[in-house]
This record gives C-alpha cells, sequence and structure tokens, in this order.
C-alpha cells in the first residue's frame, strides 16, 4: 500500500501540471495533506489574484475519495519535538511549518512528496524529492 504526503511545494507544483508527481498521485492508495500545508496553501491564495478559484480547486482535490487531511495533535507534537531536537544538535535549522510536515509524515509513516532539499536531512522520514 503506497501512502504519500504532499508537502506544499508539491500541491503547488501538480497544479502547474507537474507529471511526475501527478504519477505519483495516480499510483497512490492514499493521498494526505497535513493542515500545516493546507493552511499554507489558503495563506499564499489570500496574497494572489486567484483566491476563490484556487480555494475551489483545493476543495475539490479534497473531494478525492483517496485524499484527506491530517491534524496536528499530540503525538505529532511529540515527533516535532523529537525532529526539532535533532535539527539543533546537527545544527540545521528547517522552517517550523516543515517541521510540523516532516512530523506528521514520521507519525503515520507516510512518503514526503515535495521539492524542498531540506527535508532530505531528516533520518526520521522518508521523503521523495521531486525537481521543481
Amino acid at each position: 500500500m503506497k501512502r504519500i504526503l504532499l508537502d506544499t511545494s508539491a500541491y503547488s507544483h501538480l497544479m502547474r501540471g507537474n507529471k511526475d508527481i501527478a504519477k505519483l498521485l495516480d499510483e497512490a492508495d492514499e493521498v494526505f495533506l497535513s493542515a500545516i500545508v493546507v493552511g499554507e496553501l489558503l495563506a499564499g491564495f489570500k496574497c494572489g489574484s486567484k483566491e476563490q478559484h484556487n480555494k475551489s480547486v483545493l476543495h475539490d482535490f479534497l473531494s478525492v475519495e483517496n485524499v484527506r487531511i491530517i491534524h496536528i495533535d499530540g503525538e505529532t507534537a511529540e515527533r516535532y519535538s523529537v525532529i526539532l531536537a535533532y535539527l539543533k544538535k546537527s545544527g540545521t535549522p528547517i522552517p517550523t511549518n516543515d517541521i510540523w510536515i516532516a512530523a506528521n509524515a514520521m507519525q503515520y509513516g507516510l512518503v514526503l512528496i515535495t521539492s524542498d532539499q531540506h527535508f532530505s536531512i531528516l533520518p526520521q522520514i522518508v521523503s521523495e524529492i521531486m525537481s521543481k
């Protein structure tokens, strides 16, 4: 069973027609977006000129049967603390939201699909770095 978590960058590239990411979605049994990713997307939509259109497209995407939002809970917070402590000890910070997204991937054993290279330094998760 292939279960994937889309990062904000992966969703954005998918919406721009990235065929590699579309293929991964077609092959996946389950597709997840973290509530953090949804928040980042909605904030981005508010800053753009097509907010309602982009929200509608996201709503349609989230309506697909095998696509779900995963939320932050106490277990996610524990995973976040593990990843943050690792990053501090290794002196390799990454954006806070990305630590939460990685914590969700770790929590649920999901392969993180992203174009952000900094996820590759996290041994706690499996990530697939896509070209932009």
